[in-house]
C-alpha cells in the first residue's frame, strides 16, 4: 500500500425523499436562484419536477432550466447551458439525473470561469482551476459523478469523448433517494450496474501490491452489485436492492478505492470512451464488451489478481495451484450475458472495419493505464478480442 491523502467535499443525503430536503439547504447557502439541469422527459413523468419547482418556488428561490441532456453528454449542450446561466446570472447548478446530467454540469460549472474555448479543459491545454456551486439528486445510479469531481464529455463535431477533474467539481450536496429510480427502464438500471462494476475493477486490477483493505472493498462492493442487479430485473421496486445498487455506484468512485494505489489503469474506460464516441453505444454496453477484452489482452501481468476475482466474485474454487485465468474472464462475460448485456463488437453491429478508426480515436490521449502503457498497437489488440 502506498501513502495516500484521502478527502471527499461532497455531503451526501441518502434515504427516501432526501431530495425533500433541497430548498432547506440552498436558503442555508445563500442561493436564491438557480440553473436546473436535467434530462428530458423521465423526471416528469415520475412527478419530480412537478414537486421539485413547487418546493423551490415556495422557498422563494428562482429555478431557471435546460433539459435535454442525454447519454453520451454533448458539448453542444454545454455550451447552451453555460449560455443561459450566464444570461439568468443564476448562482447555482442544480443536476437532476444521472451521471450524464451531473457531468453536463461540471462542465458548465468549469466553463463558466474559463474565458477560451470550454473544450481547452477536456484537451488539457489548461487546467480546471474553478467551478460553481453543484448540487445533485440523482435518479440513476452508474457513473458515481454524485461523489466525485470528474466529468466525461462527448465533442459531437471531433467524435472525441473526454474527461476533466478537478477538486473544484465536486458537488457540495448530493441527495440520493433510491425510491426515485424505481421506473427505470430495465437495460438502464444493467447498464449502470455494469459501470459501477467497471469503476471498482479499473482500481481492483491496479498491481499496487499488498492492498488487502482496498481489495476487500471492491470484492464486497462487486458483489453486492451483482446481486442486488439480478433481483432489480425481477423486482425493480425492491428498496432495499436499489439502495444498496445507488450506494455501491457511489462508492465506486468517491476515491475510497483508490486509496493507496497507483490511480487504478483506465485502459478498458479509455478504450470504451473512443468505442462511444464513434457508435454512440451506451457506457455500460461498451464496457461489457472491452472490459473482458482488456482482461484476456492483460492477463499474464494480473494471473494472481484474476485468481483472487474468480475465487471472490464467482466462487470458483482455485485450489492451491492457481487455475486457467481464462476462467475468470469467462465467468464475468457469462454473467454479463445473464443480465443481458453484450460482450462482443459483432453483437452491437460494429463493421470490423471500424475498429481501426476506433483504435485511431482512443490513441489520441495514448498513452494510458496502470498494467501497461497502451499505444494505438496495443489498443487495436484489445479490439480485435473484443470482435471475435
Amino acid at each position: 500500500m502506498r501513502n495516500f491523502t484521502f478527502q471527499n467535499a461532497t455531503k451526501v443525503e441518502f434515504g427516501k425523499e432526501s431530495y425533500k430536503k433541497l430548498p432547506e439547504q440552498l436558503k442555508k447557502d445563500g442561493i436564491d436562484k438557480i440553473l436546473m439541469v436535467y434530462g428530458r422527459s423521465s423526471i416528469k413523468k415520475i412527478g419530480l419536477y412537478d414537486t421539485l419547482i413547487e418546493s423551490l418556488n415556495a422557498a422563494g428561490i428562482k429555478v431557471n432550466e435546460i433539459s435535454g441532456v442525454q447519454p453520451n453528454p454533448r458539448l453542444s449542450l454545454v455550451k447552451e447551458g453555460l449560455k443561459k446561466f450566464k444570461e439568468t446570472k443564476s448562482q447555482a447548478i442544480l443536476a437532476v439525473g444521472g451521471g450524464s446530467v451531473i457531468d453536463t454540469s461540471k462542465a458548465i460549472s468549469a466553463g463558466y470561469y474559463y474565458d477560451g474555448d470550454i473544450w481547452d479543459l477536456f484537451a488539457k491545454k489548461a487546467p480546471v482551476k474553478e467551478g460553481l456551486p453543484i448540487y445533485t439528486i440523482l435518479t440513476l445510479s452508474a457513473t458515481g459523478s454524485e461523489m466525485n469531481g470528474n466529468a466525461v464529455i462527448t465533442n459531437e463535431e471531433a467524435q472525441q469523448k473526454w474527461d476533466i477533474s478537478s477538486k473544484a467539481l465536486y458537488p457540495v450536496v448530493t441527495y440520493i433517494s433510491p425510491e426515485l429510480q424505481y421506473s427505470l427502464p430495465k437495460s438502464q438500471t444493467i447498464n449502470g450496474a455494469v459501470d459501477a462494476i467497471s469503476h471498482v475493477m479499473e482500481f481492483y486490477f491496479d498491481t499496487t501490491p499488498r492492498t488487502e483493505i482496498q481489495d476487500a472493498l471492491a470484492e464486497g462492493i462487486i458483489k453486492t452489485v451483482i446481486k442486488a442487479t439480478e433481483t432489480l430485473i425481477e423486482d425493480p421496486e425492491d428498496y432495499q436492492c436499489r439502495a444498496a445498487l445507488a450506494w455501491g455506484a457511489t462508492l465506486a468512485l468517491n476515491g475510497l478505492l483508490a486509496t493507496g494505489k497507483q490511480g487504478g489503469d483506465w485502459s478498458s474506460h479509455m478504450i470504451e470512451h473512443a468505442l462511444s464516441a464513434v457508435t454512440d453505444v451506451a457506457h455500460g454496453k461498451g464496457l461489457a464488451i472491452v472490459f473482458p477484452a482488456f482482461l484476456e489482452f492483460s492477463k499474464d501481468k494480473i494471473m494472481d489478481k484474476l485468481d483472487r476475482f474468480a475465487e471472490k466474485i464467482f466462487g470458483i474454487d482455485t485450489g492451491s495451484k492457481g487455475y486457467d485465468s481464462d476462467l475468470a474472464i469467462k465467468a464475468l462475460k457469462d454473467w454479463y450475458k445473464k443480465i443481458g448485456q453484450p460482450v462482443k463488437l459483432k453483437e452491437i453491429g460494429l463493421e470490423e472495419e471500424k475498429i481501426e478508426v476506433i483504435a485511431d480515436n482512443a490513441a489520441q490521449i495514448a498513452p494510458f493505464g496502470q498494467i501497461q502503457d497502451m499505444d494505438k498497437k496495443k489498443i487495436l489488440e484489445v479490439l480485435k478480442i473484443a470482435y471475435k
